[in-house]
């Protein structure tokens, strides 16, 4: 699909939809030369979220599609975000193959954001999977016009757009046409692409030699190997910066010898979210560079039963020299980071690492498929965290790792062990106790997207059975705070 933007003061060209925006108590102005009849401009009601279409009377356009904002003080990103999602969708439903923004107004609020979430939402809410169907037709073009500063934020917030429905794409490909290897040929394919970002793949052997054998013992029952990726992004001027995302990719996780029930075993195809969202955020770093170093790392992995596949009581050995006594192979995901959190924390060195992982079932239990659980050994990180969940809706909230949870996770044959005890509960934060072993000094915070990642409730531009690609823009907001 193409998006392409435009000046206020550019010819319009025939499009078959035109959306243009109001709130209450001010008037919807339209483009001039274009005419609708004077009872549906009279009559709409500029509720947030609500929509109308209607023939064009005079202009360019087939139709024009009117979408509220709601009162103007109360306006936020979120507003505007879903507004123009809601836009996309009326056009699909109709068919249409080619709409056209009219943003004149940013009502108040801050221009270049308003120009940001527009895009956001139109690019985010055009998202489908049609890769492997014989039929896509469809909306194909989308055209903004705009202000210049609205213009500069949509820009940006297309890229940002783009990265997401790139992490969504890679979440909902089915497991067999997305296994480890396809993860590699994405990452290499962004930083083909860009001039600031460069990539390394670390084979099984490669692997082996280093000592990664926590990251190795998960994809012993599998035909497909396990891969270790670390993407680069350097700014062209250094701030001395250093930032590290490392990203669960576990393409398909049936649990190993500790098997998963039958019920809802294909949506584990989603437990490579994390590596999806770091390659996500790679992408919008291949469009719109940022002044921060950016290191990502994603162990990639499937985890299936087999006759040399790890047994539960297995002992292993992780990158840190640590030994760990896999108690439960269907608590894989914290063994493949393991070795990338402390590869990261002894190769990189970054001033703040943060992790993105569908590690728990409990994280759900706690806060349900809208909110991210986040904890780790930094209260600033964590916090700042938190404050760009809350710019980019993509909520966060803080859960504890106390000393208890710690204790829980040592071993009795080995250092540690890969599950707690069932009496502790508290899985979510247990899961963070051990990845804590793996960290050393770095500032750290662990995203337990689990919830998160998928079955999120509908907002127009995501949500629903499919990916989020949640992390995403949660992590662009982040570098840029920084």
């Amino acid at each position: 699909m193409k998006f392409l933007q435009k000046s206020l003061n550019a010819k319009l060209t025939k499009s078959d939809l035109l959306i243009v925006f109001g709130c209450h108590g001010k008037k919807i102005k339209l483009p001039q030369g274009v005419k609708i009849p004077v009872s549906a401009l009279e009559s709409f009601v500029c509720s947030s979220g609500q929509k109308r279409i209607t023939d064009s009377i005079k202009g360019p356009f087939q139709r024009v599609l009117m979408v509220g904002l709601g009162e103007s003080k109360k306006i936020d990103a979120e507003n505007i975000r879903r507004a123009a999602a809601i836009a996309v969708k009326e056009a699909r439903k109709n068919k249409l193959e080619s709409i056209t923004y009219w943003a004149a107004k940013n009502y108040g609020f801050d221009a270049g954001i308003f120009g940001q979430a527009l895009a956001e939402g139109a690019v985010m809410g055009s998202y489908r999977l049609d890769d492997f169907k014989k039929s896509t037709e469809g909306l194909k073009k989308v055209t903004f016009h705009t202000g210049e500063i609205i213009k500069r934020g949509a820009k940006r917030g297309i890229a940002i757009g783009n990265g997401n429905c790139l992490a969504r794409r890679l979440q909902d490909t089915p497991a067999n046409k997305m296994r480890p290897r396809d993860l590699v040929r994405e990452a290499r394919k962004i930083a083909k692409n860009s001039v600031s970002i460069s990539v390394k793949v670390f084979d099984e052997g490669a692997m082996k030699k280093m000592g990664m054998g926590s990251l190795l013992s998960v994809s012993e029952g599998s035909f497909e190997p396990a891969y270790l990726i670390h993407l680069i992004h350097r700014p062209k001027a250094k701030t001395g910066n250093k930032v590290c995302f490392v990203g669960k990719g576990l393409t398909f996780d049936s649990g190993g010898i500790s098997l998963k029930p039958s019920g809802k075993m294909h949506e584990m195809k989603y437990d490579m979210s994390g590596g999806a969202a770091v390659l996500g955020v790679f992408d919008v770093l291949s469009s719109i560079s940022s002044d921060v170093e950016v290191h990502g790392l994603i162990p990639t992995s499937e985890n299936l039963p087999d006759g040399k596949a790890t047994k539960p009581g297995d002992l292993v050995t992780a990158y840190n020299g640590l030994k760990i006594e896999v108690l439960n192979t269907d608590a894989e995901g914290r063994l493949i980071l393991a070795d990338a959190l402390a590869y990261a924390a002894k190769k990189i060195r970054p001033d703040a690492m943060v992790d993105l992982a569908t590690l728990t079932g409990a994280v759900v239990v706690a806060l349900g498929h809208e909110i991210t659980g986040v904890m780790g050994n930094d209260d600033d990180l964590t916090q700042s965290l938190v404050e760009a969940g809350k710019r980019t809706s993509e909520m966060v909230w803080p859960l504890p790792i106390i000393d208890l949870h710690k204790k829980e996770m040592k071993g009795i044959v080995g250092d540690l062990r890969n599950i707690s005890g069932p009496a502790t509960g508290a899985g979510s934060s247990t899961g963070g106790a051990f990845l804590s072993y793996f960290v050393g000094e770095t500032p750290w915070a662990h995203l337990d997207i689990a919830g998160s990642a998928w079955g999120a409730a509908q907002r127009d531009y995501q949500g629903g059975e499919q990916g989020t690609g949640v992390g995403v823009r949660l992590l662009i907001d982040y570098l840029e705070s920084i």
